[in-house]
């Protein structure tokens, strides 16, 4: 069995043209389609981290903003693949976002989301421009005035510090470091190595079968939720999971038997 992820080709070969190309516009496109192409990881990761103490979607902004980076920074020909590289890339950043971030003061919702928004746009303008967006720029982007741009860019101000060594809330006493123990990226490794080596199986199941997958591994759905999705019994559900699941063991032989495992 293999104990190392494959190379996940396509993001490789389209870094390396972004490595190699002069034009800024044009390594920015390719780096955007290996974004693109891995949102799913990220947001899988971000998800390991919910419940402590952080909105779902700040998670999942900071997860792709780590996306963004490892897309910035991969180097080809220096060492892993882009997935080895790019989730500790993204976890890393997670955990960054936990120990230094945190509301002192907490603003308006509403301001709140626009400085999600105008982050996500500072990152994706400055990936596709090769510079430093402007105030108006970044309006532009996110489609609000410029004086709520400015607004929301001063909630950075607003950020504490949060301390690692207390619980992330009153329903544990674990110290909210442990929960974000390094050795966890060996986890999230292997998880994603399970997905990349799927893949083909993948491609052989109908439409249906893979949103059965989705909804029970992806979106982590209990059967009952499921059935209630796609409208048959719990049962049901049992019964096409574990179909799908014997046929995905089938097309990947005994190699790729823990991998679906169920």
């Amino acid at each position: 069995m293999r104990t190392a992820l494959e190379p996940d080709t396509d993001a490789e070969r389209l870094l390396a043209e972004a490595v190699a190309d002069d034009d800024p516009i044009r390594a920015a496109q390719l780096r955007e389609q290996v974004v693109t192409s891995h949102r799913r990881v990220a947001i899988s990761l971000a998800r390991r981290f919910a419940h402590r103490g952080i909105e779902p979607e700040d998670l999942e902004q900071v997860a792709l903003l780590g996306l963004v980076l490892a897309a910035r920074r991969y180097r080809p020909d220096r060492g892993p693949g882009f997935l080895a590289y790019a989730v500790p890339t993204i976890t890393g950043e997670i955990k960054r976002h936990f120990r230094d971030h945190g509301w002192a003061v907490r603003p308006p919702r509403a301001l709140q989301e626009t400085h999600r928004d105008v982050r996500v746009a500072c990152a994706e303008l400055e990936q596709t421009l090769g510079r430093e967006p402007t105030v108006a720029e970044i309006s532009e982007a996110v489609g609000e005035d410029r004086a709520v741009v400015r607004d929301a860019q001063r909630v950075d101000g607003q950020y504490r510090s949060v301390s690692l060594d207390r619980p992330p809330g009153p329903a544990t006493t674990v110290p909210l470091g442990e929960t974000l123990a390094s050795d966890r990226t060996e986890h999230d490794l292997a998880d994603v190595e399970a997905v990349v080596s799927l893949r083909p199986a993948l491609r052989s199941l109908s439409d249906r079968e893979r949103t059965l997958l989705r909804l029970r591994f992806v979106d982590n759905l209990t059967q009952r939720e499921i059935g209630r999705r796609i409208g048959v019994s719990q049962m049901q559900v049992s019964r096409l999971l574990g179909a799908v699941l014997r046929r995905l063991r089938r097309e990947m032989g005994d190699d790729g038997a823990a991998a679906v495992a169920g």
